[in-house]
């Protein structure tokens, strides 16, 4: 049945919508893990009007879907996210045609024909898939969420390779510096959008950021070549949000030392586990990187693909 009522959401309704995510998140991986901010950058996301990209599904007063839409590419590609409760699929397809809609409205304002729409979803999810398939959504790319324990006794600050030295971000210039080689690290990744600076510190909610959490790896040859941005504001676990090396400077072993130093520093932080995302089909070899420094699968995620026209 319908849900009462279908509204846009504001900012006050950040906790109602983290509790869905958390009974969501109980289901699909057995505890809650969404952070009340993190729900609260979402919906203030420089490219989501509120009024009408988010959608707020309500029965006799309880929340039991959600949606919101953000469009970063100024073209033809739209993201949402959607979570519907298991037992509310007719309520939860109902907010996803808006969503199909307003996508495709978006990207014709933007002087595309089509709207190519993604979504991210448990690989077990509580959205029933087959309303998904049956309306031409499919599954293009899985990411895996991994975590690793730490413990200050064994995960001690690594010596860097020869020839590498490292810093915290700690000035306006590192900031912009790390920017730079975001952009160029991820420039060929899948599903990348660039990001001019300002809005790159929206992405990545800058204004809650421990910005001595974030580090640049610099060589003696190319410079400034790497970087890791992690964060410590999450309940579940500490979190790297991505690490970075420029082409010319792979497998000198970058990615690993950044790795092993922000273990190190999880874990003197009395951090006991340390979590990141991974593209399965990342082309630069960082699965097996991730592998080789102890972490392991704690649940996987599927990004659905639907081509609206």
């Amino acid at each position: 049945m319908s849900p009462a009522s279908v509204r846009p959401a504001t900012l006050a309704d950040a906790p109602a919508i983290t509790g869905l995510l958390n009974e969501i998140d109980r289901i699909e991986i057995g505890r809650p893990e969404t952070d009340q901010h993190t729900v609260e950058a979402d919906l203030k996301h420089p490219e989501t009007d509120l009024t009408r990209d988010s959608w707020l599904a309500l029965d006799d007063g309880r929340l039991v879907a959600y949606g919101l839409l953000w469009d970063e590419s100024g073209g033809e590609r739209v993201d949402i996210d959607h979570y519907v409760l298991p037992e509310h699929q007719a309520t939860g397809l109902r907010v996803l045609a808006a969503m199909e809609a307003r996508a495709l409205a978006k990207a014709r304002d933007n002087g595309a024909e089509r709207a190519v729409v993604h979504l991210h979803l448990n690989t077990r999810p509580t959205t029933d898939t087959g309303l998904l398939t049956d309306r031409g959504w499919s599954v293009v790319r899985r990411y895996h969420v991994l975590r690793r324990a730490v413990d200050p006794a064994s995960d001690l600050p690594p010596e860097p390779p020869a020839g590498v030295r490292v810093r915290a971000c700690a000035t306006e210039a590192d900031r912009l510096r790390v920017h730079e080689l975001y952009q160029r690290a991820f420039a060929d990744h899948f599903d990348f959008q660039p990001r001019e600076y300002a809005l790159w510190l929206s992405d990545i909610d800058a204004e809650r950021l421990d910005w001595s959490l974030v580090w640049i790896a610099e060589t003696d040859d190319l410079g400034d070549a790497g970087f890791l941005l992690a964060r410590d504001d999450r309940e579940a676990m500490g979190w790297i949000r991505s690490i970075g090396v420029l082409d010319e400077a792979r497998g000198r072993g970058l990615g690993g030392f950044l790795l092993r130093h922000a273990f190190a520093h999880f874990a003197a932080r009395g951090r006991d586990t340390v979590g990141l995302g991974v593209d399965t089909a990342n082309a630069t070899g960082a699965p097996r990187l991730y592998g080789r420094g102890g972490m392991s699968v704690h649940y996987a995620v599927d990004t659905w693909e639907a081509v609206l026209v």
